[in-house]
């Protein structure tokens, strides 16, 4: 158990630990070893690398897991952009917190997600979808429902070609 919610780990919490953990772990060990450090004063410091790395992993992986249940059978994501936040944030998150805002483009609609919660979700044909220099203009049902900075660059004209296809001009 973890102290995200008290539920067991499942497999893919597991395989997220293991593999955000495997290449930070190998090169503690790897500078360790090239110090010609005892094993005793490498171990520490891989244990605690080990241990911060794989709780990294299970939060991403419950993040990819959480955004998976809300698509709807047939729907697959097309793409993931980090949206940028209307101000500057006094402390920036930290790396293992991921981007705070993300656009989820989907072969059904769109996504906004603030981390693991989803804030709206709207499905193509109600959309219209415009491009204003860097920024993505998107207005459901003729009002504007946010106006986005996307990352990286030219990622507001990608998803203006998926709208564009999905006939949500």
């Amino acid at each position: 158990m973890d102290g995200d919610g008290g539920r067991p780990l499942g497999k893919p919490e597991l395989v997220g630990a293991a593999g955000t953990a495997l290449l930070p772990v190998a090169a503690v060990v790897a500078a360790g070893v090239e110090a010609a450090l005892p094993w005793w004063a490498v171990a520490g410091p891989a244990v605690l690398t080990a241990g911060l790395a794989g709780w990294a992993g299970v939060r991403i992986a419950r993040r990819r897991a959480v955004r998976r249940e809300v698509l709807e059978p047939g729907e697959k994501v097309l793409g993931t952009y980090t949206v940028r936040p209307p101000y500057r944030e006094h402390t920036p998150p930290a790396a293992h917190e991921g981007p705070q805002y993300q656009l989820v483009v989907t072969s059904r609609g769109l996504q906004l997600w603030e981390r693991s919660a989803l804030l709206w979700r709207h499905p193509w044909p109600e959309l219209r979808v415009l491009v204003d220099g860097p920024r993505l203009r998107v207005h459901h049902e003729g009002r504007e429902t946010g106006t986005m900075l996307l990352e990286p660059a030219g990622a507001a004209q990608e998803v203006r070609a998926v709208a564009t296809r999905h006939a949500a001009g």
